[in-house]
């Protein structure tokens, strides 16, 4: 079956020229980055290069940059790494929206007061609300760069500053963000931030993060010396120069595919809220990422609309891929103030430079089929 894939919030398609880059890291220049022999050594200048890379197109520093196994340890990264350093203090603020790495990893700190700030009913949170939330016990300030479910773009920077005004760190999750928007890390000014290259058409496995430096952060594997002894075990050379081709081969066209995206995912928006349902957009349509339409198809079973789409050839997604098989209603919707009931009949739609309008009319068709069923 050919399938019309509108899941690229979940992962993407590796990116053909990423791969070239890769090979001769799992073939000639397999050597461990830690040995000083020939091949060693040239396995080393490739995470060199891997590195360099992403720091220059995120405006950071070379030893800023940390690789990992993706956004779950990014996560788990900060909250523990944070932790071990957080002096006398025992209190983080987040968003009630955030990634259930961040949530739950948070719920089992010892010792920690957690402050969940909830968002208004189009997924945004307000500065305002951190602000009053932050004080001198708060060690460390969350929020996600943009929602992984409903697209909504936060307000990262005003954030970041009202965490430093009280004398927190600040970490945003920019997994979902990362590839589809600029990020500056001097201009936001964040403490650390973290990303996964499968979101922009790399390996997957394999992420980063950028820890300022200064930032009082501990490292979360211990054994090894490996990433300046933050983050131990065998570098992934071959994973992180996927990695970083991929940002490179994404940031050389993301206007142009942003645009295209965009454009693509407003004519499904449009074409889907126009037939014969009570359906609406979960979610800001302007402020959200590109790819990102959330759906609401009330009155309707998602779960089953879901496993018909998938019968008919259309992958898409009930939200986070990470809580596919919870019974659960989404906590992002809920949070923004749906019911359960309306929660469990939206579905999440992403989309990619690769999906055509010929695609769109497809599953709008497919879709208004089902509804008549």
């Amino acid at each position: 079956m050919d399938y019309i894939y509108l899941d690229h919030a979940s992962t993407t398609k590796l990116d053909g020229r990423v791969l070239e880059k890769m090979l001769p890291y799992l073939k000639e220049n397999y050597g461990n980055a830690n040995s000083v022999h020939g091949i060693g050594r040239n396995a080393v200048k490739g995470l060199d290069e891997a590195r360099g890379i992403v720091a220059d197109i995120l405006n950071a520093d070379f030893n800023e940059i940390y690789f990992t196994s993706g956004g779950t340890e990014g996560d788990n990264f900060a909250l523990n790494g944070f932790t071990k350093k957080r002096g006398e203090k025992n209190k983080i603020v987040i968003s009630s929206i955030e990634h259930s790495a961040m949530l739950k990893t948070a719920s089992e700190l010892k010792g920690v007061e957690v402050v969940k700030i909830k968002p208004n009913s189009l997924g945004l949170v307000n500065p305002n609300d951190y602000l009053e939330s932050i004080d001198e016990n708060t060690y460390l300030v969350s929020l996600m760069m943009a929602n992984n479910e409903v697209g909504s773009i936060e307000p990262i920077k005003e954030v970041c500053y009202n965490a430093h005004l009280k004398g927190a760190n600040f970490f945003t999750d920019a997994v979902q963000a990362m590839g589809a928007m600029e990020i500056d890390v001097k201009d936001l000014g964040v403490d650390m931030l973290s990303f996964s290259a499968h979101k922009f058409n790399g390996p997957k496995g394999v992420g980063a993060v950028y820890i300022k430096n200064g930032a009082q952060i501990g490292g979360i594997i211990t054994g090894g010396h490996q990433e300046r002894e933050k983050r131990g075990g065998t570098s992934n050379v071959a994973g992180a120069i996927g990695l970083a081709y991929a940002l490179k081969y994404n940031r050389e066209t993301l206007k142009k595919d942003s645009e295209y995206i965009t454009n693509l995912r407003n004519y499904f928006i449009d074409k889907v809220l126009s037939l014969n349902g009570n359906f609406k957009l979960n979610g800001d349509r302007e402020n959200r990422l590109p790819n990102n339409a959330n759906i609401l198809f009330k009155g309707i079973n998602g779960e089953r609309l879901l496993y018909k789409l998938d019968i008919m050839g259309v992958c898409a997604s009930l939200g986070a891929a990470c809580s596919a098989g919870s019974i659960d209603p989404s906590h992002v919707l809920t949070e923004m103030g749906l019911t359960s009931i309306d929660a469990k009949s939206s579905i999440r739609f992403t989309f990619g430079k690769e999906n055509t309008y010929e695609e769109v009319d497809k599953v709008i068709s497919i879709i208004k089929n089902l509804i008549e069923e």
